[in-house]
Formats: C-alpha cells, sequence, structure tokens
C-alpha cells in the first residue's frame, strides 16, 4: 500500500482534490480535522494545551475554545511554533495508527503543513495543489468570511508555494483554467498503477 501525501497553501484546493479521491475509493486522512479532535478528545494534549496557553484554552463543557487560541498563536510566531509543537507529533501518530488500519492500494493524508510538521516523512509520494495567490485569497475569504489581510496572515505562516510544489511528486493546477477532474482521474490511474509495481 502507498502512502500518499497531499498539500498545497490555504485556498489551493486540496480539499476539493481529496474528495473527489474519496468519491474514487481512496481512504483519506484529514489532519487537521483530526488535530481539531484530538485536541477535544486527547487528554494529555489537553493538559499541555491548559498548561502553556491558559484554563482559557478550554470551554467549561471540556471542547476547545478555538477563537481564543487562534487569536493567541496568529500573531505570535514562537506561540504558533510552540502549539504546532504539540499538535503535530500527536496528529502524526493517530496517522500512522489510521494507515495501519487501512487495506487500499494506496491512501491519502491530506495536510496543510506536510512539510513543517514533518508528516512527509515516511510517505512514498506527495501530490501538491496549487493556485495563484489572488484565486487562493478570494476563496478564503468567501469560506471563511474574513478580510483579505486575515488571509494573507495565515499564508505567511506556510511555506512559499512555489518552494512547496517543488517539494512534491506530482502537482495539480487548480487555477480555474485547467480542468481540475481530468487531472485528479489520471493521477489516481498512476497511482494504481504504481501501487500495482510495489
Amino acid at each position: 500500500m502507498l502512502k500518499i501525501g497531499l498539500t498545497g497553501g490555504i485556498g489551493s484546493g486540496k480539499t476539493t482534490v481529496a474528495k473527489v479521491l474519496e468519491v474514487l475509493g481512496v481512504p483519506v486522512y484529514y489532519a487537521d480535522d483530526a488535530a481539531k479532535e484530538l485536541m477535544n478528545k486527547n487528554e494529555l494534549l489537553k493538559q499541555q494545551l491548559i498548561f502553556h496557553f491558559g484554563e482559557e484554552t478550554y470551554f467549561a463543557d471540556g471542547q476547545l475554545n478555538r477563537k481564543y487560541l487562534a487569536s493567541v498563536v496568529f500573531n505570535n510566531k514562537e506561540k504558533l511554533e510552540l502549539l504546532n509543537s504539540l499538535v503535530h507529533p500527536a496528529t502524526i501518530a493517530h496517522a500512522q495508527e489510521w494507515f495501519s488500519n487501512q487495506h487500499s492500494p494506496y491512501v491519502i493524508k491530506e495536510a496543510a503543513l506536510l512539510f513543517e510538521s514533518g508528516s512527509a516523512d515516511g510517505l512514498d509520494y506527495i501530490i501538491g495543489v496549487t493556485a495563484p495567490a489572488a484565486v487562493r485569497i478570494k476563496r478564503v475569504m468567501d469560506r471563511d468570511h474574513v478580510s483579505a489581510d486575515e488571509v494573507k496572515k495565515r499564508m505567511a505562516n506556510q511555506i512559499d508555494e512555489t518552494l512547496k510544489m517543488k517539494l512534491c511528486d506530482f502537482v495539480l493546477r487548480n487555477n480555474e483554467q485547467d480542468l481540475l477532474l481530468p487531472q485528479v482521474t489520471a493521477l489516481h490511474e498512476e497511482l494504481i498503477k504504481r501501487s500495482q509495481q510495489q
């Protein structure tokens, strides 16, 4: 079984690609969703977050106060790095466990910070999804109802898109000119073929 990473900058369309692959029968691990779940359910991680970021990190019912945590880390590089240093290892371990329960020619791990978090280690191939910055900014503004400045701040916390794509084995262009679906289906067929050659 091939382990494939799927990444791209915010608003690039990596989740859209992941959903298409799921329709084609490929199991997908969504690292960001898993991280959010772990921050709500993993007791050790919860204690670490409270210790470093304060009691306000969780509501009285024990659920993560995402708005508070975001306000603390997104304007403070050191605090964001600290948060990532706590959450990423837990998510990587959780993904490894998930991988071991899959029985498919290949599986996908979708993660925005695949390279930044060290999650790329141990994967067979990495797919990058790219789109022009202006397109990405508009998509995120529409999706999250935030300002262009807010999107640019988030983008600044990710490695440069051009560099990220150079680190990938395959690149899908989601630029509203090239059709995305034929690119995804062609890549799916290629990955099935490669999994049979293992």
